[in-house]
């Protein structure tokens, strides 16, 4: 099974330059990892015209023996243009640790060290792997804010910074030794560079487009309504819709569907980090709505949870106990597991993204709130699962369609869903 090849760009010194990498996959019972290029040459071009030019061209890389590489000449220029999602400003990487270390710097800063790794580890970069390897703190980003908490992690973070501060451009230039700019077939790069033209022309037509829509909306909100129709719609208007008293208390009623059976708890998020009824881990379910009521009626067996630390959960016990709580739970709080692994076995086209994506949540959501890097790990893009989820949630014209078979993805969902089972204790 082949990974797909992936359009990148890179951040260096010397510019924006954009590649392709190929992330790992097995071939022969041998796991591999590649980016174009040729020995110990790392090709990289200045737009994806050139890009394209050249891959149409070319007769000898180190790609060439990949197995999905023939789909690659035929692709046009726009699906050679890198995601966002795939853009590393490696240059960046100081303005980033002077920040504070929030989840987007921390994401950010992941996929950065994730893709100078592969880097050193498909060209053999010694001194890169000496830097990454002296701080601790580069191997801990994946995990998220929790490793950067506290004093602790103001230590490791400080770390992190003295370390980027005093050795990222050894990683910086040996990087951008690897690099070479091939020449082009002449002919070929102005069909290209004609393509690319054209695309950008296209794309800034439909963004006119959209803002020219955006201000006739803006003339009918403003400029078309009299007097009379303004003063009909009113902030009472809004105010008549009640909350409900889950959201009320900014606590929510979960279900979770698994092949074994029907599960039913509670969520609620502190400062955006997810917390479920339970602790140390481990979530305490029920069968059903009535058991999970009965159980907060009965609070004194949930006093350790750690729902307790949030303001509102007397609220939760009081109601439960005068008999007037109702476990109603919202079809965006359904999660619906079961199947999922046999529709990823099948592809991306049998895979219902608006049930995937609610599957992810959760399992991410549970892995957080128990310091689990698990998950994360296996939905990296450079993951054979991460890139399957990614193209399903985010889909893009520009990437290449994973291709079959995904055993591999299936087994790696599948433990991530036996993982997160093991959490549970059901009462």
């Amino acid at each position: 099974m082949a990974q797909d090849i992936i359009p990148i760009e890179l951040g260096l010194p010397q510019g924006d330059l954009v590649t392709l990498w190929a992330p790992r996959w097995r071939e022969d019972g041998e796991e591999w990892e590649a980016f174009l290029g040729d020995e110990e040459d790392l090709y990289a071009f200045p737009d994806s015209a050139h890009l394209a030019a050249y891959v149409r061209t070319a007769e000898q890389h180190d790609l060439i023996d990949h197995p999905a590489w023939e789909a690659v000449p035929a692709l046009n220029v726009p699906e050679l243009i890198p995601d966002d999602d795939h853009c590393y400003d490696l240059v960046g990487v100081p303005e980033l640790v002077a920040e504070d270390p929030d989840s987007w710097t921390l994401a950010e800063l992941a996929e950065i060290v994730n893709i100078v790794r592969s880097l050193a580890d498909v060209c053999d970069l010694d001194e890169v792997h000496e830097v990454l390897d002296s701080c601790e703190a580069f191997s801990l980003l994946n995990q998220g804010q929790l490793p950067f908490t506290g004093r602790e992690g103001a230590r490791l973070w400080n770390d992190l910074s003295v370390t980027v501060s005093e050795k990222w451009d050894i990683v910086l230039d040996a990087i951008d030794e690897l690099v070479t700019i091939p020449e082009v077939d002449s002919a070929t790069l102005d069909e290209t560079t004609e393509e690319l033209a054209a695309f950008h022309e296209e794309s800034a037509e439909a963004e006119a487009g959209v803002d020219a829509e955006d201000d006739d909306l803006d003339t009918v909100d403003g400029d078309d309504f009299d007097d009379e129709d303004e003063t009909d719609v009113t902030d009472d208007d809004f105010d008549d819709e009640p909350l409900g008293f889950w959201a009320e208390v900014g606590i929510d009623p979960i279900k979770i569907v698994l092949p074994s059976r029907d599960y039913y708890t509670l969520r609620c998020y502190l400062d955006d980090d997810p917390v479920f009824l339970g602790s140390n881990g481990t979530i305490e379910v029920y069968p059903s709505e009535r058991a999970l009521a009965r159980a907060l009626a009965d609070g004194g067996k949930l006093a350790h949870t750690d729902l307790a630390e949030v303001s509102t959960w007397d609220e939760v016990l009081a109601a439960a106990t005068a008999g007037e709580l109702e476990i109603d739970v919202d079809p965006d709080n359904t999660y619906v597991l079961t199947g999922l692994d046999d529709d990823i076995a099948e592809g991306v086209d049998a895979i219902e993204p608006t049930q995937l994506e609610l599957a992810v949540e959760l399992l991410t959501d549970a892995a957080d709130w128990a310091g689990d890097d698990e998950v994360s790990k296996a939905l990296a893009t450079s993951e054979r699962l991460g890139w399957l989820v990614s193209f399903v949630l985010r889909p893009d014209p520009t990437r290449l369609t994973p291709s079959p078979p995904f055993d591999a993805e299936q087994q790696a969902w599948r433990n991530l869903v036996d993982s997160f089972e093991n959490r549970l204790h059901l009462n």
